[in-house]
């Protein structure tokens, strides 16, 4: 039989550790302190609807101070009076300048050798020479009408007057009785005749001399018009000498040399260097705040101009509308045609204005509302907002100074009214 150790077996008294008891009452006490003090950011958590981690995010502060709104671009530069020449008729072409020649107003910049043209003003004059001679024989043919008529008519006042004198002659022979009855009747019936023709005479001289009139006139006005023919086809011919509008400089050549063209086609575009202008273009929800003479900067060349909006374009393209400025001074001699510019138009300036710097909430939301942090929740807060620049929005309701918002990442928060912002 094996003996077991029950006999070695004793027992021991364990004595109460203070310091332990002491050690645990004190973790407990403040376990519940920390349980205490935490309890309302608990609650607020879980009170949220989800949490974003705000690596996600992007947050910004309310403040008050200067509101500046401009357009910032770049620009390039083109003139202001560039023409493009056209063929005013078909034809070969020599040109008389290269691309970037100098050239002055009026100066010819390219002939077109055009032989049907030339030979119908030829013709056209022919024509109008030959109504001249017309007109001018008309001239001769009435004054001779008119003096034929008008010795007609005296012709007839003398008859008139002799049978008158011989009708007198007659009653006095036959009051004598040195006449019959019958010779005074006679030299009655010439007097009448006589008079029948004097009248008339005098009739055809009136009526044959408007007529004449009328003759010449259509004469005249038949050569005034070839004359207008002539002139309009001189012009042409004249313009077959293609001439410049401006002072300026040759920009492209649409054309090689001698070739041959129909009318209205392209040849060249001469570029007024005295009016350069800088065309921009600007986003289309900025376009509707520009107005013609807002004041703006140009910059290139290490040099800055000061400028003013000359014209908008009314067409949106691409999203963008176009728009050009004029330097407010003197054109600078430096600059060339499509170079590039940085163009800055100041479209409102304001002192002690609410802003927040701008971000995507303005469009996620339309500016109706925005997230405000507090103590790590973002809480979905009606706003209304006021006009935007490029970095900043305008705050006119729903926020105040000091307030911290979330201006990017809102589409995170699924347009939950409450969202935990975790570390």
């Amino acid at each position: 039989m094996i003996r077991d150790t029950s006999a070695q077996d004793r027992m021991v008294e364990v004595k109460p550790n203070r310091k332990r008891r002491l050690i645990l009452l004190g973790g407990g006490v403040l376990a519940l302190v920390l349980l205490v003090w935490l309890a309302p950011g608990i609650g607020r958590l879980f009170s949220a609807s989800s949490s974003v981690s705000s690596t996600r995010l992007s947050f910004a502060d309310v403040e008050r101070g200067p509101f500046v709104r401009d357009i910032a671009a770049e620009g390039k530069v083109v003139a202001a009076v560039s023409p493009t020449l056209y063929a005013t008729y078909g034809g070969a072409v020599t040109l008389q300048v290269h691309a970037g020649d100098t050239v002055k107003k009026g100066q010819a910049l390219a002939v077109i050798d055009s032989p049907e043209l030339t030979n119908k003003l030829a013709q056209e004059q022919s024509k109008a020479d030959a109504m001249q001679v017309d007109y001018l024989q008309s001239q001769v043919d009435a004054r001779t009408k008119r003096s034929d008529l008008q010795k007609a008519f005296d012709n007839a006042q003398i008859d008139a007057k002799s049978a008158e004198t011989n009708l007198a002659r007659e009653q006095k022979a036959f009051t004598a009785g040195a006449a019959t009855g019958v010779e005074v009747d006679q030299s009655k019936d010439a007097l009448e005749k006589s008079r029948i023709t004097l009248a008339h005479a005098k009739s055809d001289l009136g009526m044959n001399n408007d007529s004449l009139k009328f003759n010449i006139q259509s004469k005249k006005l038949a050569h005034d018009n070839q004359l207008l023919v002539v002139q309009d086809l001189q012009r042409q011919v004249d313009n077959l000498n293609v001439k410049s509008p401006v002072d300026g400089q040759v920009g492209q050549l649409f054309i090689a040399e001698r070739a041959t063209v129909a009318k209205d086609a392209q040849l060249l575009s001469v570029i007024d260097l005295s009016a350069l202008q800088v065309e921009m273009q600007v986003p289309e929800s900025f376009a509707r705040d520009l107005g013609i003479g807002m004041s703006g900067e140009i910059s290139g060349n290490g040099n800055t101009w000061k400028g003013l909006v000359s014209a908008i374009s009314p067409e949106v393209v691409n999203g963008e509308v176009a728009a050009r400025l004029r330097f407010a001074g003197a054109t600078p001699k430096e600059l060339r045609q499509n170079q590039r510019l940085s163009v800055r138009v100041l479209l409102d300036h304001r002192e002690n204005v609410l802003t927040v710097q701008r971000g995507s909430f303005v469009d996620e939301s339309g500016g109706s509302y925005a997230y405000v942090v507090r103590d790590g929740i973002a809480t979905k807060t009606p706003i209304r907002v006021g006009a935007s620049s490029i970095d900043k929005v305008e705050i006119l309701d729903g926020l105040k100074e000091g307030d911290r918002i979330v201006i990017s990442g809102t589409d995170n928060f699924k347009n939950a009214d409450r969202v935990a912002i975790s570390n």
